[in-house]
């Protein structure tokens, strides 16, 4: 185990196959991430193909939570959570490598994400997108005013 500056205790990277006997291995440590790695994620985006290796670097030291998805040990998902673990949390850089698509690792994915023990009480997540939002309604996210957001709870009571 790996003690993270938050307390937690990270698992050693393997954390669950797909189940499928696809060879998917399922990842949500941050140390099982590369920013190499991600830069060639990034460059199947319209949005992340300029980061550089540096702003990568420090992305990933700032950033709360890593999924990520491997076959034959190449990544080929990816997304990122920041939170503060108790009231909100944000998904970022949604991604899966173009070979991959259309095989439910999006939503595997997410759903590994949303359903994580530490993420799962968090009563409101949101993300920002607007490639993604018939996806993202599939998965119980709302549009609402630009965002979309997934609310567990009232906002009065989180």
């Amino acid at each position: 185990m790996r003690r993270a500056d938050d307390g937690y205790d990270e698992p050693e990277l393997k954390k669950r196959t797909d189940g499928t006997g696809r060879g998917y291995l399922f990842y949500d440590s941050k140390h099982a991430v590369t920013a190499l790695e991600l830069q060639d994620l990034y460059r199947f985006t319209k949005w992340g193909r300029s980061r550089s290796l540096e702003q990568i670097e420090r992305m990933l030291e700032g950033t709360s939570m890593c999924f990520s998805i491997r076959k034959e040990g190449k990544m080929v998902a990816f997304c990122r959570l920041l939170t503060d673990f108790v009231f909100r949390g944000s998904i970022w850089d949604i991604m899966v490598h173009p070979d991959h698509q259309g095989k439910g690792l999006g939503s595997a994915l997410m759903e590994y994400l949303l359903e994580h023990p530490r993420v799962r009480d968090i009563p409101l997540i949101i993300t920002y997108t607007s490639e993604l939002v018939p996806f993202l309604e599939r998965l119980g996210f709302i549009q609402k005013e630009g965002t979309l957001m997934l609310l567990r709870k009232p906002i009065e009571y989180s």
